[in-house]
Parts: C-alpha cells; structure tokens; sequence
C-alpha cells in the first residue's frame, strides 16, 4: 500500500531545520553546501564559486532558467559558455565533439530533482547528457536547489521525480520540443568521492520544478 503524500510536500519550501538537517547530512558525506536565501544570493555566489574564463556547462535545468544563472553563464562572456557551443555544433557529424565537450567541463551547473535529508542527490534525466559531468567527469559540479526539492528519504525523492518532476518536464518538453519526456536516466548520489568536488547551494526559497 502506497503512503499518501501530503499536497504540499513536493511544491512548498522545506523549513529551516529540514534545510539544516539535509545540509549537515550532505556536508558529511563530502559535499560543500551553503544555505542561501534566494536567488539573488546564488546569482551572486556563483561569481565567487567560478573563476573568469572557466569552462562551463549548464545541464537543462528549469531552476537555471527561471533564476536567470543560465542566462548569467552562457551570455555573459565572462566564461567559456559550452552550451552555446553544443547547440551551434551538427549533432551528426560532431557527435564526438559534443559528447566530450559536455562530459568533462571545468565546472558543470543544474539543479536536482530532489534531495533528501539523510544526504543524496537525485537527478533524473531524459538524454543522459548532464550526467556524466555531474557523476565526475567535470572537475567541479554546482547544483542550485529550491526548498522545496528537500524530501524525508530516498522513497519520496523518487516519487517526487514520477509524480511531480516528470508531468511538469513533459509539459515543457512537448511545448519546447514537440516530443513527450521520460525518466530513461537516473543518477542517485549518495556522497562525493573528492571533498570540494560538488557543491550544493540550498535556497530557502522554491525555484524549479
């Protein structure tokens, strides 16, 4: 029998000691994690966190879009943007090219579809094409993450993912793209191998889906 789950639970900020208790649990398994309150604090940390000229490479990310940082990284010239690259390269004949581009990145940034708060990432994906970088092909991962993506247990992190995630990325998938979305792509980090390696700002506030 499947626990019901409050309405609220997937869409409203966590609270503080949630926040804090999912920060500590991530911090001790390796991640560096800040707790920020909004999106402006994170727009301003990341000029601090990525040095001018990095290699940068922004996974599709709703909370990236909505917060203004995609545009913050692959528009302002103060980075070597790799997403633009990507987009502007054949995907036939430079399949080659696009995959390495996007797999080993200075810095790799997105967001996450859930994470709970005995301390792992979920991150779903339809292509697969952030993760590589996210699971240590990038030298250093960023993820940006809304109160609201904070869950009690793995459990609940993926039926976040099905029940919430996934109808809203459709949506926008069939809108954007023309084509339905899918979870054919699941990467659970329990714990970062390199301390420093992956950082996670956690925001008081809900951002994303």
């Amino acid at each position: 029998m499947t626990t019901a789950i409050p309405a609220d639970l997937f869409t409203s900020p966590a609270p503080a000691e949630r926040l804090e208790r999912a920060a500590a649990a991530l911090t001790a398994h390796g991640f560096t994690v800040e707790i920020l309150d909004d999106v402006a604090a994170a727009r301003s940390r990341i000029k601090d966190l990525i040095p001018a000229g990095a290699s940068v490479f922004t996974g599709a990310s709703e909370t990236l879009r909505r917060s203004g940082i995609e545009e913050d990284i692959n528009a302002s010239g103060r980075y070597d943007a790799i997403r633009p690259r990507v987009l502007a390269m054949d995907r036939v004949t430079q399949a080659d090219d696009i995959r390495q581009l996007a797999a080993s990145p200075d810095v790799e940034m997105g967001s996450v579809a859930a994470v709970t708060e005995s301390g792992s990432l979920v991150i779903a994906s339809a292509s697969g094409s952030q993760l590589p970088g996210y699971a240590g092909g990038a030298a250093r991962a960023i993820w940006i993450v809304g109160a609201q993506k904070v869950v009690p247990d793995l459990s609940t992190a993926l039926r976040r993912v099905e029940e919430h995630c996934l109808p809203l990325e459709d949506a926008r998938a069939r809108m954007a793209y023309g084509y339905p979305s899918a979870v054919n792509r699941l990467l659970i980090l329990n714990a970062e191998f390199l301390p420093g390696r992956g950082t996670v700002l956690l925001l008081r506030e809900a951002i994303g889906f």
